[in-house]
């Protein structure tokens, strides 16, 4: 089976301090993640400053209720000026470092300071043309579909593959924060495998809820890609703590993973000769003189299998022996007329 692909979620867990993120990228690399990404916006150039109705987040289960958009994203966006910088630390560290962009500027940046994909958000999975300017880098794409349609899903791998890129992996979303398990519907994950895997499309998961079991149960449908908001410790505080995973937890996901990937294995119907040699065969039960007849009463199957195959018990039944046979003797087609 190929390997998972872990991506640790920074967002705005660095509480604006540049150096718990490089804390936070250290520690990702050290459990095992493969990745970590931020998210490259400002307030203006992912939403307005404005506060009208529909500006404001509402919801009971929304972290972020009262708060009006243009103010969050003030409050929990990644500096620009520091991701340059955190992407070629966690190149010296050896762990990949990429983005979410939320408009061409952050696309152009990004471009700028190398890296090596992009994620686009559930919530910019249905700006097609964002999503055709970011493809047409060249970068392997990664898209989260939380809010879109079925035909929506389609328009966006179509879009990617217009702009000359093939490299597309969608992300199963609950888009709730945190999100509740009984609505994740994971197995929609086995059918966007079934559906999208034939035009080379890859499938992963985008965990917003605060377990593990949604990542082992994605990955054993046949996620390749698994992306969890993580934090050091949720009392750091942060936007996005109240639904991301420390650094115990996340390990244990990682391990969880890891451990699934062995179950898994591959499609294998080879049989284990040494377990093999326990099971069943046509043994003699009960002394049998030359020439007297093989019956239910002096031969049975029974472990180990070192004598014929239980298939042949009824084959054997009324045929003669042609010589004496012991108790407990496996019985082999020499001894048979």
């Amino acid at each position: 089976m190929d390997k998972t692909y872990i991506i640790a979620e920074m967002s705005a867990n660095h509480c604006g301090d540049k150096e718990l993120a490089k804390k936070i990228i250290k520690t990702a690399k050290e459990i095992g993640a493969d990745a970590v990404k931020v998210q490259t916006y400002t307030a203006d150039t992912i939403t307005i400053d404005c506060k009208n109705p529909e500006f404001l987040i509402t919801g009971d289960d929304n972290l972020w209720k009262g708060e009006y958009l243009y103010g969050l994203y003030q409050k929990a966006y990644t500096p620009w000026e520091w991701q340059g910088e955190l992407k070629e630390y966690a190149d010296t560290i050896g762990i990949d470092f990429f983005s979410t962009p939320f408009d061409y500027s952050a696309v152009d940046f990004l471009e700028s300071i190398k890296v090596s994909r992009y994620k686009i958000a559930s919530f910019e999975a249905i700006d097609f043309p964002l999503i055709k300017y970011t493809a047409s880098k060249g970068k392997p794409m990664i898209i989260s579909v939380g809010i879109s349609s079925f035909e929506e899903i389609q328009e966006a791998i179509d879009t990617c593959k217009s702009a000359g890129n093939n490299d597309i992996t969608l992300l199963k979303c609950t888009s709730s924060y945190p999100a509740k398990l009984e609505d994740m519907n994971l197995i929609t994950i086995k059918d966007m495998v079934e559906k999208y895997a034939p035009q080379g499309v890859k499938i992963g998961l985008s965990d917003h809820s605060m377990s593990i079991e949604p990542v082992i149960t994605a990955v054993a449908l046949g996620a390749k890609v698994i992306e969890k908001h993580f934090t050091l410790d949720r009392a750091l505080g942060g936007a996005d703590s109240g639904f991301s995973l420390n650094t115990e937890e996340f390990k244990q996901m990682i391990t969880a993973v890891r451990n699934t990937e062995k179950v898994l294995g591959e499609v294998n119907y080879s049989v284990n000769e040494a377990n093999r040699k326990g099971g069943r065969s046509l043994y003699v039960v009960k002394d049998i003189k030359a020439g007297e007849k093989f019956t239910p009463e002096n031969i049975r199957s029974i472990r180990p299998a070192n004598g014929l195959h239980p298939r042949e018990y009824y084959n054997i039944l009324g045929k003669t022996a042609k010589c004496d046979l012991k108790f407990a003797t496996p019985l082999k087609y020499e001894y048979i007329k």
